[in-house]
């Protein structure tokens, strides 16, 4: 790992924290399904779901929180969840 790669990551990391922060502050809320939950490699529990905005279809995916991982029949396949999503770009969504 180089050191441009050291700031590369970094700034990532930064950027997904302010993504999250922005999303739980101004993000809008709709419903969702979860549709499958996968364990990586390296053991993070990855939710993958669904929801529609405007007649709009999106699928996107996260890794779980470990809050969010307590609580594993909330994020199993099949159930219903809230969706935070930016009202300027319906892609950029996180689960709430």
């Amino acid at each position: 790992m180089g050191l441009f790669d050291i700031f590369k990551s970094k700034k990532k990391v930064g950027s997904e924290t302010e993504r999250r922060e922005f999303l739980l502050a101004k993000g809008r809320i709709t419903d969702g399904t979860i549709i499958d939950v996968e364990t990586s490699e390296a053991g993070e529990e990855i939710a993958f779901y669904h929801y529609n905005i405007q007649g709009v279809d999106f699928e996107s995916s996260e890794i779980l929180t470990e809050k969010q991982r307590e609580n594993p029949l909330k994020y199993a396949a099949g159930a219903k969840v809230g969706v935070r999503f930016d009202p300027k770009n319906h892609g950029n969504s996180i689960l709430d």
